[in-house]
């Protein structure tokens, strides 16, 4: 009987660490044609973890869909649009409320008990050069946001 609680056990916390962001929106500036959302797309794609990008090209969002059971970090996301020549604007995360190891909750709203979350990261490059000096203001005194610890990914929620 010991034995299988410590299976059981086991289990539960394997399954808890391939939690996972299923869905990223992310709203790109800079842009001025269809070639450069061509670039980011492109880039985007490449990315291995990536099973599908649409694109919208009247508000410039790259909805990307995760493939199952990988991990990746926001910072790949922005790293990829850079490497197309762009920045970041905005981005929002669909992520399991188990994969937050290195997340922020900037905000400190309590997290329901829901599987799925809607979170959008507020650290310097994944919002707007504006947004990010209110938020500076508004979260002076969190030590965590001021130091821009790439590590570390501030974020309120939004469902």
């Amino acid at each position: 009987m010991k034995n299988i609680l410590i299976i059981l056990i086991t289990l539960f916390f394997t399954t808890q660490s391939n939690a996972q962001i299923v869905k990223a929106e992310i709203i790109a500036t800079g842009l001025t044609c269809s070639m450069c959302s061509n670039a980011i797309n492109k880039q985007l794609k490449s990315l291995p973890e990536v099973a599908s990008v649409e694109t919208d090209l009247n508000t410039n969002t790259f909805t990307v869909t995760m493939r199952p059971n990988t991990n990746i970090s926001p910072k790949v996301f922005k790293d990829n649009v850079e490497k197309a020549g762009f920045f970041v604007g905005s981005l929002v995360l669909y992520v399991d409320l188990d994969a937050l190891e290195n997340y922020i909750n900037i905000e400190k709203k309590e997290l329901t008990a829901i599987n799925k979350l809607q979170i959008q990261i507020l650290d310097k490059g994944f919002v707007t050069d504006k947004e990010f000096k209110k938020l500076t203001k508004k979260y002076k005194n969190s030590e965590t946001y001021l130091s821009n610890n790439e590590e570390d990914f501030h974020f309120k929620v939004i469902n």
